[in-house]
């Protein structure tokens, strides 16, 4: 079962390859050619949330990095390099947090729950619980998890934002717009969630209209 699975992967890959070529003859060659993306995509690594096919685009037009529960770390070399080089090297314009409702890693800091080893990544989903724990508990309980799934990417941003990445980029006047949303696994749509960065300036205040739209979205 396991081979016959692995070879349908690479008659898919063959198949997919000759259809782009047909469609868009030269495709491949352009892709070769350069990388010039306008968007980085940091979303959770959940197989369902593919950042392509989510927001329409080809191959070559976003940059993207993905982790258990869409978390952005200041000690996480990994994810702070991916978006130097997306903010440096490729001059993104925008740069998104994207995560999405259902989201297993962020029911398990909800709840406490062990999982193994990621419970130790887990736990800065959980510092965002705690910071809003007020929020959280006024919440109506249905609505708890697809409200702390919003509170997480918006505090992702938040990360981002206070980075050296992009303290710097801004700084020397790089347009680069970071933009935090949510996924819906239920009907496919992206719920903006109005945690849109352009510079550091009024970031305190984005940042709080947002945290009271997602207390008003739980309410509804």
């Amino acid at each position: 079962m396991t081979t016959s699975s692995i070879t349908d992967l690479f008659e898919h890959n063959r198949q997919w390859a000759a259809q782009m070529e047909r469609e868009k003859p030269g495709f491949f060659t352009g892709l070769m050619a350069q990388q010039k993306p306008r968007y980085m995509w940091i979303g959770c690594s959940d197989s369902r949330v593919p950042a392509n096919q989510i927001t329409g685009l080809e191959p070559g037009e976003v940059f993207v990095h993905r982790n258990i529960a869409n978390v952005v770390v200041p000690t996480d070399l990994n994810c702070l390099s991916t978006i130097q080089y997306a903010v440096d090297q490729l001059k993104v314009e925008h740069l998104m947090v994207v995560g999405h409702y259902g989201c297993g890693g962020v029911l398990a800091a909800l709840q406490d729950a062990r999982i193994g080893l990621a419970d130790n990544w887990i736990r800065h989903v959980k510092d965002v619980r705690d910071k809003h724990a007020a929020l959280l508990a006024a919440v109506p309980l249905p609505k708890r998890h697809d409200a702390l799934c919003e509170l997480n990417a918006i505090e992702q941003v938040m990360n981002i934002a206070h980075s050296t990445v992009m303290q710097d980029a801004w700084a020397r006047g790089q347009k680069v717009q970071l933009h935090g949303w949510c996924y819906s696994l239920q009907n496919g749509l992206i719920t903006n969630l109005q945690m849109s960065v352009p510079d550091v300036a009024g970031l305190a205040e984005v940042h709080r209209q947002a945290v009271a739209q997602v207390a008003e979205r739980a309410q509804a």
